[in-house]
């Protein structure tokens, strides 16, 4: 990811900006993928005398039950961390180092083996874990974390300390008071990495900015966007700079629209009293949606660098016109008979208000006022309870202009379209629509797909969720 780099070192803090509201319109954002590729770029630059303990606070949590552990056993397995370190997860919930390992053992898999014994490998890594209980302003019990950590750490070794906040966002200035104050590293590096949401809007993200600015330096916070640790996010760059074919196309004279759709095929699942505070739109649309898109339709940065990057997502962000809200669309999902059962409607979960009008689904199109996407809409859809699971970008072609085979499409033409679709997730793929004849006598057309799928051509590698 582009924070891989800044990580390494000092030069963080232009990646940094790049994933705040104030330079690029979006709320930062964690998750295993980003959060962890943090981790391994710190790790990366490890030498012998250095340890790196990781610091889960908010362990009990499903997003680090679920997601940060099983990531971390995916770098430890793939060699990524350095031989000196330690997990160790914080939380207020009174758990045995046994609870602890049970918890988070049952959420490890082995798909990174592929076959291989992994059972004494998840018990090398869970000997690494350990577990302190105590409240995210406990600075009493912050200093007994720090304790535990120095008996791991050698005193010979700069150890290396980073806190991942995998909390709500009322409680992180409290948690980086108190692990500032009490366990900082006193020998190396301490950083803090933050997820969404970070503030609701750009007053409650300032806000909260200021504070934990007064507790850290900027060099040591991480405001980080998982989606951009996403691998077919992370190949966008590539895709666009590094082939020939694309670039010419890559503009308002051969593009008719560009669609980036995220749809879930479940709903909130009784979160809905977190969900109902912030929306589709907040939770999805303005910070995952919006990245993809500045990254899709910047210009060619200078270099790779962190600051060169956000320079020009910035400039894209800022051509970006208002929104007309005659362009947007909101609904709420209601209930249906799925396979399986019944999925109920949002205001069926007891934990949304019963006159919510929060919205589950929206819709948006998009302008960029710029010589290079001048008129093209950028069609933005994303929900909860929709028919499937996707995450893709999908550019769809202009028609071709006298076309000799337009009487062949009847009133179809738009069917014909050319189309790149890059899609996310599942099913990681990259294909180009195109028309072609069908073999026989008769001149007959169809469409098929020049087809990239990672899971065929990358067989051997693991992909993360």
């Amino acid at each position: 990811t582009h924070c891989e780099v800044a990580l390494r070192g000092a030069a963080a803090a232009p990646c940094r900006a790049a994933l705040s509201p104030s330079a690029a319109t979006t709320e930062g954002d964690a998750d295993a993928d980003e959060g962890v590729a943090a981790i391994k770029a710190a790790a990366a630059g490890a030498s012998v005398d250095e340890t790196l303990s990781i610091v889960v606070v908010g362990a009990s949590g499903d997003l680090a039950r679920k997601k940060i552990f099983p990531a971390l056993y995916s770098l430890y397995h793939g060699g990524w961390l350095p031989e000196h370190f330690t997990v160790c997860g914080y939380a207020r919930s009174p758990l045995s180092q046994d609870e602890f390992h049970e918890r988070i053992a049952g959420n490890i898999t082995c798909r990174v083996d592929d076959g291989e014994d992994c059972e004494d490998k998840v018990a090398r890594f869970l000997e690494r874990c350990v577990y302190h209980s105590g409240g995210y302003d406990d600075e009493e019990a912050m200093g007994r974390l720090d304790a535990g950590l120095r008996e791991r750490e050698q005193e010979s070794r700069v150890a290396n300390r980073i806190f991942f906040l995998s909390v709500p966002p009322t409680v992180f200035v409290d948690a980086a008071r108190s692990s500032s104050r009490a366990a900082s590293s006193k020998t190396g590096w301490t950083r803090v990495i933050v997820e969404k949401p970070f503030g609701r809007d750009s007053e409650s993200f300032s806000a909260l900015d200021r504070a934990l600015g007064e507790v850290l330096t900027e060099e040591q916070i991480y405001r980080i966007d998982h989606y951009l640790g996403k691998e077919l996010i992370e190949n966008l760059l590539v895709l666009r700079f590094s082939n020939l074919i694309f670039e010419p196309l890559w503009n308002r004279e051969h593009i008719r629209n560009v669609q980036i759709t995220f749809s879930e095929d479940f709903g909130t699942d009784g979160r809905g009293g977190y969900f109902d505070n912030y929306g589709i739109i907040r939770d999805i649309m303005q910070n995952h949606l919006l990245q993809i898109m500045a990254l899709f339709a910047m210009e060619q940065p200078v270099s790779l660098a962190a600051d060169d990057v956000r320079n020009e997502k910035v400039k894209l962000l800022r051509s970006v016109q208002p929104v007309d809200v005659n362009d947007v669309v909101v609904g709420q999902y209601t209930g249906r008979d799925i396979k399986g059962g019944y999925q109920p409607g949002y205001l069926e979960d007891p934990t949304v208000p019963a006159d919510s009008n929060t919205p589950t689904f929206a819709a948006a199109a998009l302008f960029i006022n710029n010589p290079r996407w001048d008129g093209v809409p950028f069609l933005m859809k994303a929900g909860k309870a929709l028919h499937e699971r996707k995450a893709e970008i999908r550019i769809q072609f202009r028609h071709v202009p006298g076309s000799l085979f337009s009487s062949m499409y009847g009133g179809a033409l738009d069917l014909s379209t050319n189309e790149l679709v890059i899609r996310v997730q599942p099913d990681e793929s990259i294909y180009l629509k195109i028309n072609n004849k069908v073999p026989g006598l008769r001149l007959q057309l169809d469409t098929t797909k020049l087809d990239l799928s990672y899971k065929d051509q990358y067989r051997n590698r693991d992909i993360p969720d």
